[in-house]
């Protein structure tokens, strides 16, 4: 049982926290299974961030849609609603599979991009679900402890010794506030590392993945109407997000 109290007081103190084997080995062999076919013809990535080493699958419920069980983990969106204004979106929702060789990405916090100063409320959060067991060596995340209260002046260097590498079996997550500097550590063993990461950004922001024209409308019909939600099949209130003055739902209702 994981206590959402418990949680939440190490996410404020530390910026992060590890939810210790929140699915079961069925549902990883699943996930694994739906995007294995991807990864067998998957490209490397384009540049240093996405990983000349990485590949990486967008428009993910596409391909797999047994990961809308990690978007929609009830753990997980218990603190996520607890930091973002509601309805919030699902701003990105990615396989990340760390090839051997992948070096360590830059150090950098997940909605950066919104353009607000530093320090102040995370407008995101990020889980990242382990599909392999995340070790030292296997390219696992690693996070800055209290990163999210930095102003902007205050980015971490890439040797900074405060940096932490999250180690964690396969069906655990960790969640960070999209304020927290992190990275994707360098592989420096013989096997891949594979990851499957959601991001959600308040209702007012744009989403990283354009999710109205990733995931085909057939799609998202067949998603629980929380995981609709975040795809952004909702409205902030009063009315914003609607089409052609109606709720966005009703456009699923015939599919």
């Amino acid at each position: 049982m994981i206590d959402t109290a418990t949680a939440l007081a190490r996410l404020d103190a530390d910026g992060y926290v590890v939810l210790p084997d929140a699915v079961d080995a069925d549902l990883v062999a699943r996930i694994r299974g739906e995007v294995d076919p991807y990864l067998a013809s998957a490209p490397f990535g384009r540049n240093d961030f996405e990983g000349f080493r990485t590949q990486r699958l967008y428009a993910l419920f596409a391909k797999a849609p047994s990961t809308a069980a990690l978007v929609a983990h009830p753990a997980v969106l218990a603190l996520v609603d607890h930091h973002l204004a509601q309805p919030c979106l699902l701003s990105a929702n990615i396989a990340i599979n760390v090839h051997p060789g992948e070096t360590a990405q830059d150090l950098h916090p997940d909605d950066g991009y919104c353009g607000v100063p530093r320090p102040r409320q995370p407008y995101g959060l990020s889980a990242i679900w382990a599909i392999d067991d995340f070790t030292a060596t296997n390219g696992a995340t690693e996070v800055v402890p209290g990163s999210h209260r930095f102003g902007n002046d205050a980015t971490p260097a890439a040797d900074d010794p405060r940096i932490r590498s999250i180690e964690m079996r396969a069906g655990s997550v960790l969640v960070f506030l999209g304020t927290t500097y992190h990275r994707g550590g360098a592989n420096r063993s013989d096997r891949t590392r594979l990851a499957i990461t959601p991001q959600y950004c308040a209702p007012w922001m744009r989403q990283i993945e354009n999710m109205s024209l990733a995931i085909p409308n057939a799609v998202a019909a067949a998603m629980p109407e929380r995981v609709q939600e975040l795809l952004g099949y909702s409205i902030m209130s009063p009315f914003i997000g609607y089409v052609d003055g109606m709720h966005p739902r009703r456009l699923l209702e015939h599919e």
